[in-house]
């Protein structure tokens, strides 16, 4: 499992809780750090849960928005053969793990949903007053009545079946924040591509790849659902320009990046501290 966090340790932690209540704890956790402040770098590394995950925590100087490049180098740090992307502000239900190798599948890969908390539940979570996985329905229901979640999939567990798979590609719904694919098929498209600066759109691009390269979607609605904790939005100055590159990749065949996963980093400026 591979997690982007970026200068927000308190919601970090609160996922990595998570992680620590699954109820299959066969996996690892990389946290791909964009560069955040000692502030935030340090209590992660301080952390007892960070520590009993055996978390491997991947920083790198910060240069800006780049989720594209510290993936990428997640991935490198990482043994899997699967891998699970999920960002640091999504907390797990207790079966994510077990739901996103349930649909695991050779020749897809999986696109997560998620939950949208509201601002009074996310202060209450990432201050540690409330916990969000392992609850039942009565509690999601009171949540949902209040407005404090924008829906109660959640809840529901769909079987694996012939309506998740999504065979051609659609901008709509695509969530790396919540999304499980093969090694080999994310190294085939040489992964995420870095040349895509600022925030956007660069997921659309690694998706819109691998189908070009024949690896078809399986939505895991209703199966790996995570609860996304509040945050302002981030700044869009480069929106318009990835998009419009995703938008001229989709008249093409391109399958492998730009400036992809397997480049030569010359004088790498990444720090690695292995826990546990």
């Amino acid at each position: 499992m591979v997690i982007t966090t970026y200068n927000r340790c308190d919601a970090l932690l609160a996922v990595l809780d998570g992680l620590s209540r699954q109820t299959d704890r066969r996996f690892e956790v990389i946290v791909a750090d964009d560069g955040s402040r000692d502030a935030h770098r340090q209590p992660i590394l301080d952390a007892a849960v960070a520590q009993d995950l055996h978390v491997v925590h991947v920083w790198h100087p910060d240069v800006g928005f780049t989720a594209s490049r510290v993936r990428n180098r997640g991935v490198a740090a990482a043994r899997g053969q699967y891998i699970v992307f999920l960002d640091g502000d999504c907390v797990p239900e207790v079966d994510f793990i077990a739901r996103h190798k349930w649909l695991a599948q050779p020749g897809f890969f999986v696109n997560g949903s998620r939950v949208l908390l509201s601002p009074e539940l996310t202060q209450q979570v990432v201050s540690g007053r409330e916990r969000v996985s392992g609850r039942g329905w009565r509690y999601w229901f009171r949540q949902r009545l209040a407005g404090h979640a924008s829906k109660l999939t959640g809840l529901l567990r769909l079987p694996d079946w012939s309506g998740r798979v999504q065979r051609d590609f659609t901008w709509k719904g695509i969530r790396s924040c919540n999304m499980g694919v093969w090694r080999t098929d994310f190294e085939r498209v040489d992964g995420f591509d870095e040349s895509f600066v600022g925030w956007g759109h660069e997921d659309a691009d690694f998706v819109l790849r691998l189908h070009h390269s024949g690896v078809a979607r399986k939505n895991g609605f209703c199966a790996t659902e995570v609860y996304h904790l509040w945050h302002k939005e981030a700044a869009r100055d480069h929106e318009s320009q990835n998009a419009q590159t995703v938008r001229e990749r989709e008249k093409s065949d391109v399958v492998r990046a730009a400036l992809g996963y397997s480049q030569q980093r010359i004088h790498d400026d990444a720090v690695i501290t292995r826990l546990g």
